[in-house]
């Protein structure tokens, strides 16, 4: 729970960077400073959200619970990927590290070491999947940050070698995206579709966002060996939308509609349905704007104050989104809701920083705190795994 020394602490913060703000976002986590967002599901299963929830709209009213929490004193984790028979994978942001954590007690396993992962700012080893055949091939896909951009590359997992070893050199299937000290998007997921999807962020130059030959603020669709999909709204490119300034969210519900999370910047943070081609609007447009220009509204949109969104999860009918410098868990009811979703914050202030959340059947959400990345304020036992019950 956070602590009433936790929240001094971060209001101490938050007006020591209000007197050193310079007019420009920072990082992807959210500017604890002003009301700008410095930036900074289960879409990394290797599928859609396990969500079992049949057709039925959600509550109108609902509710998140932590009822347990499983695994503690983790360093910067960043992407999660549940294994088959409920064991969980994470990676650390910033020692290029993967670990396996038990899903009934909690036991740390370090898997092994992404080698050529360059962990600067707010790059680093960020988003994992499993690959969609992962029951014959055991790939492991990781979104992470090099000397010279950002990459994807998967790796062989073999539970039977020694502990720390267990990873295989990397295999590249995607290089070029751009990188920077900020804005690296990072999340993988794939698809219902079975086909690899990508957010990116635009590094902090603007420009790269509409420009559709370039990787940086998209959303790309790849094959698992990383070619363009077929399918792709421009030809021969992975670009699948467009617009964004740093997608760090992705998941689909039952009806197979894409779900992503965007940072703003100055005054509007997104949750966007992806459409393929749409352009999202950065740096023209910063939330709903007018409405025209031809660029795609946002859902649902938040001060960066209130979200800094990463993470995002459907489950029961809603999309579950993780907020950093919000530090809370926001509901996005979207199955059979008509006209604007009614958001409700659950979990505000209590855990810190969320980085990632990650359906996990039913009712269940796992949910990763985002304390010992340089921007929050660690305690004892951070950073941290929780199980939410929601509805």
């Amino acid at each position: 729970m956070l602590s009433a020394q936790r929240s001094a602490v971060t209001a101490v913060l938050a007006a020591a960077a209000l007197l050193l703000a310079t007019g420009c976002s920072s990082d992807d986590d959210g500017d604890p400073g002003g009301d700008k967002s410095a930036e900074s599901s289960s879409a990394e299963t290797g599928g859609a959200s396990p969500s079992g929830d049949g057709a039925d709209a959600p509550p109108e009213k609902g509710s998140a619970e932590v009822t347990k929490t499983l695994a503690t004193g983790l360093k910067s984790p960043w992407g999660l990927a549940p294994l088959p028979g409920g064991d969980l994978l994470v990676s650390s942001r910033d020692e290029g590290t993967i670990t396996r954590v038990d899903g009934e007690s909690g036991e740390k396993t370090q898997v092994g070491t992404v080698p050529g992962v360059a962990a600067e700012g707010e790059g680093g080893l960020m988003g994992l999947a499993l690959s969609p055949t992962y029951a014959s091939d055991h790939q492991v896909y990781a979104y992470f940050t090099t000397d010279s951009d950002n990459r994807i590359a998967r790796m062989l997992y073999d539970e039977k070698k020694p502990s720390g070893q267990q990873l295989g050199a990397p295999d590249t299937v995607f290089k070029g995206i751009p990188k920077g000290v900020i804005h690296n998007g990072g999340r993988i997921a794939f698809g219902p579709d079975k086909m690899l999807y990508a957010g990116t962020g635009e590094t902090g130059e603007t420009d790269l966002a509409q420009d559709k030959k370039s990787l940086g603020g998209k959303i790309l669709r790849l094959t698992p060996d990383g070619e363009p999909a077929p399918g792709n709204p421009f030809a021969d490119s992975p670009v699948y939308s467009y617009g964004h300034r740093n997608v760090q969210g992705l998941d689909w519900d039952e009806d197979k509609r894409l779900w992503a999370s965007e940072f703003g910047q100055d005054t509007w943070d997104e949750l966007n349905e992806i459409k393929a081609g749409d352009n999202y609007g950065w740096p023209e447009v910063e939330g709903k704007g007018d409405g025209g220009d031809g660029f795609h509204a946002p859902v649902a949109e938040w001060k960066t104050s209130e979200a800094s969104p990463s993470g995002v999860a459907y489950a029961k009918g809603s999309v579950w989104m993780a907020g950093l410098r919000g530090q809370r868990l926001w509901r996005i009811p979207v199955r059979g809701v008509a006209g604007e979703p009614k958001t409700e914050a659950f979990l505000t202030e209590k855990h810190g920083r969320l980085r990632t959340v990650v359906a996990a059947g039913g009712d269940k959400l796992w949910l990763v705190t985002s304390e010992t990345d340089s921007r929050g304020t660690p305690e004892k036992g951070d950073d941290k795994i929780l199980e939410v019950r929601v509805k």
